[in-house]
């Protein structure tokens, strides 16, 4: 399965696969084939290139470290695709990396990993008299409110609410996802947004207030959200991003100083690559146009 996003480009298209395409990738024969019809496709749509993001692991553990881990069927994928012509993008759409924890460990084993200042805080919320609920969809505007506070804080764009109001709804609904509040006095003050299928739970949503912010909520509502998705049966729990560079000049490092200290393992993909049936038009596109636009503003 694959989901084709197309963009019009004048009178050329750009198209875009998120997250795919889904398939056995042990089945070399399935890829190849697969990769064949969507080459074709690119070339049918008059596509300046096509994108493709799939969610094959490359390695585990930070890189070149004693738990750099390669990953066989994401070595052999990606040295297929440069066999192909295709390319590493300098686009990444979708987080290429992130941090999982393995749920099938108890529940003691799993906070004893955490480290000692992780778990301090932990603790430090429900010292501090925080309190974490499950939301309702009545409380969708209260975590778009929240969202939007962290979103000016941090410096990121949103959408409207209703954008919000429909994707958390409708997931919520369908039972494929789960809000947790935190609050202090009977205020909400953090939440998180899980997503889950199969056998993993996705931490895709995080917010908090300004205030109260010394009471460690966010560290509360994570240590809650792998509890449930524990006693809901997920055997991973997924903390949805980490860098692309393991160091602080990063973008992500501060999201991943927090992360790290639950103590999951970094899990690396193959990232986003790149098919060009006009090497071109692709060049002209990726690196000329940005630099006529730079030069224009």
């Amino acid at each position: 399965m694959a989901s084709v996003g197309v963009r019009k480009v004048g009178p050329l298209k750009v198209i875009y696969i998120s997250k795919g395409p889904a398939l056995d990738y042990r089945d070399t024969d399935l890829f190849d084939e697969v990769i064949i019809q969507l080459e074709q496709r690119a070339k049918q749509q008059n596509a300046i290139w096509l994108k493709i993001d799939p969610d094959v692991i490359f390695a585990t553990g930070l890189p070149d470290s004693e738990d750099d881990t390669p990953n066989s069927v994401g070595t052999s994928i990606q040295s297929s695709l440069e066999s192909r012509g295709w390319s590493f993008s300098d686009s990444q759409v979708q987080f290429r990396n992130t941090i999982s924890v393995d749920l099938t460990q108890s529940e003691d084993d799993i906070l004893m990993a955490m480290s000692g200042n992780t778990r301090r805080k932990v603790r430090t919320a429900t010292k501090k008299d925080v309190t974490i609920r499950s939301a309702t969809l009545d409380d969708l505007p209260i975590l778009y409110d929240l969202y939007q506070v962290t979103g000016e804080r941090d410096d990121f764009l949103i959408r409207p609410f209703d954008y919000y109001k429909r994707a958390w709804q409708r997931f919520m609904e369908a039972d494929l996802a789960h809000a947790l509040i935190a609050e202090y006095e009977g205020k909400p003050i953090a939440h998180v947004i899980l997503f889950h299928f199969g056998q993993k739970c996705w931490y895709f949503y995080g917010a908090s207030s300004n205030e109260e912010r010394n009471r460690m909520p966010n560290y509360a509502l994570q240590w809650e959200a792998m509890k449930w998705a524990k006693s809901q049966g997920y055997a991973i729990y997924d903390m949805w991003g980490a860098p692309d560079h393991f160091n602080e000049s990063d973008s992500m490092w501060g999201v991943y100083e927090f992360k790290r200290g639950f103590r999951g393992t970094v899990v690396r993909h193959i990232g986003a690559w790149d098919y060009a049936p006009s090497q071109l038009l692709y060049k002209g596109y990726t690196e000329v146009m940005p630099r006529i636009l730079n030069l224009m503003r």
